[in-house]
């Protein structure tokens, strides 16, 4: 009896000690190196999810009638709920019927998308007055420039990714952030003033034996924060696909140095998850600002892509 007794009152420091060092990394996650196979990158783009490792620790401190171990459960869940609990229950956008100025949607549409047509036709439902699209590929490209010509007259486009607007387009060129045609710059011309647009897909990301490959998005995401930083003051937005979540630090360049800020995260309700569209578990696709006021942030209802779309509508 002695025996099973210090044997359970082992079991209960581990599990104690595993609640710390899982308190530990929701923590300090920005401190977790990306040495090897980027790490630190893919525990930040999965660190909502940490908060699921609470549940089996508490069971087993149950089982285990560990007082030690219970206690020490409470400290990951305390830090998980300081950390996202927030955005779960308080609901940072404006009241039903609050005026908005302008409102953008961004869509990765699924190069293997199956109906083309329907997913434009939802776009333009949203009454953005801008719309970015990522994986344009032929024949589909030519389907959404067809389904949206008529509420969307102007209309840029640079290798997969296109921006219609219900304003004129100035300014229009191309961003050589990486070595596929992926990203472009315009300027939207709206009755209150010019608003510079940025649409981006950066490259994939994989979690493989090697690690988090997202050594290609991590340049590609610096070089773009440098169009942004050497681009046009002012108003601006970043519409697209970056394959990251605001939380890693590969984008902090673009959030920190340039003044954008998460539109989910300034008015949104909830996570935002975007990817996969079946059952989402991150937010890849993301709303940038700067120079504006956020007035709401969500996810539209999911198209035949792979990522459903997200919109955020703004004050000037």
């Amino acid at each position: 009896m002695i025996r099973n007794v210090m044997r359970d009152q082992g079991r209960g420091r581990f599990t104690a000690a595993a609640a710390v060092g899982l308190a530990a990394v929701m923590l300090l996650h920005a401190w977790i190196p990306n040495r090897p196979g980027n790490l630190g990158s893919l525990v930040q783009t999965l660190l909502p999810w940490t908060g699921l490792a609470v549940a089996p620790l508490l069971a087993v401190a149950l089982v285990r009638r560990s007082r030690v171990a219970r206690a020490a459960v409470l400290v990951p869940a305390l830090v998980w709920a300081a950390l996202f609990g927030p955005a779960l229950v308080a609901d940072h956008r404006a009241p039903a019927g609050a005026a908005a100025d302008l409102t953008a949607v961004t869509h990765n549409a699924d190069d293997a998308n199956p109906d083309p047509a329907g997913t434009a036709r939802a776009l333009a439902a949203s009454g953005a007055q801008l719309i970015a699209v990522e994986e344009l590929v032929e024949p589909a490209a030519a389907t959404y420039e067809r389904v949206l010509a008529e509420r969307y007259p102007y209309h840029y486009a640079h290798g997969t990714v296109g921006l219609w607007s219900r304003y004129p387009l100035t300014g229009t060129r191309p961003l050589p952030v990486m070595p596929l045609p992926r990203a472009l710059r315009a300027t939207a011309e709206t009755p209150q003033g010019p608003v510079t647009v940025y649409v981006a897909h950066l490259p994939s990301v994989r979690v493989r034996a090697a690690g988090f490959t997202a050594g290609r998005r991590n340049a590609a995401a610096l070089r773009l924060a440098e169009e942004v930083r050497t681009g046009p003051p002012g108003r601006a937005l970043l519409l697209g696909d970056l394959n990251s979540s605001t939380r890693d630090d590969a984008v902090a360049p673009l959030l920190g140095g340039n003044g954008l800020r998460p539109a989910q995260e300034a008015a949104g309700a909830g996570l935002g998850f975007s990817w996969p569209a079946a059952f989402p578990v991150a937010r890849i696709d993301q709303i940038l600002f700067r120079g504006l006021s956020p007035v709401s942030a969500w996810t539209l209802p999911a198209t035949s892509s792979d990522h459903l779309p997200v919109a955020a509508s703004f004050r000037f």
